[in-house]
């Protein structure tokens, strides 16, 4: 099996198996030959050492020369160096725990409107949070007001069975205390 190693992000061969070398720890079993395209050498030699042919093809890079007949390559850089800029004062904001909306940069205004509308989602979400909170207060207020009546209820019945008093079974509080306000003051 051949494998070519590269950090290639396109115009890949479909009848080749492809590598990052970015990711590499150590040879592949089953390798016959290895193409390396750039400067890898880590892949190279490690191959080299288990017998395994190399071919490296090293890229040509051309300098980058930032001087006046670049002008549009300064400003390219200028942009992205603004870019960069308000994208960090975004995250300085987040890290402060306020953030403000930049004025410029395509991509610190998005990060800002992706992340207020994560705090819009957040602060909704608190809100439901604090509804349910109370609501769930005000049952449990219910419930223990519910069980003490069921406690009077049963106190109520417990005087009128001892009294040998007949009442119905669903009889409510209000009429059970009659029937015992009825009753013979001993």
């Amino acid at each position: 099996m051949e494998l070519t190693y590269s950090n290639q992000l396109g115009g890949f061969d479909p009848e080749k198996r492809y590598r990052n070398p970015e990711h590499f720890d150590k040879p592949e079993a089953g390798v016959t030959s290895v193409l390396v395209i750039g400067d890898w050498p880590k892949v190279v030699d490690a191959y080299e050492k288990i017998g395994v042919g190399v071919s490296a093809d090293e890229v040509a890079r051309a300098p980058v020369a930032l001087g006046g007949n670049n002008a549009e390559l300064e400003e390219l850089v200028g942009k992205l160096q603004i870019e960069s800029d308000t994208v960090r004062v975004v995250i300085d904001g987040l890290d402060a725990g306020e953030i403000e909306k930049p004025e410029a940069g395509e991509l610190a205004i998005r990060l800002f409107q992706a992340l207020d509308g994560i705090r819009l989602q957040m602060v909704d979400l608190a809100g439901a949070r604090d509804d349910l909170a109370t609501e769930n207060q005000v049952l449990r207020n219910e419930l223990a007001e519910l069980k003490a009546q069921g406690v009077e209820v049963e106190a109520l019945k417990a005087k009128l069975d001892a009294a040998g008093v007949s009442y119905r079974a669903n009889a409510s509080k209000e009429s059970l205390e009659k029937l015992v306000a009825d009753l013979p003051r001993t």
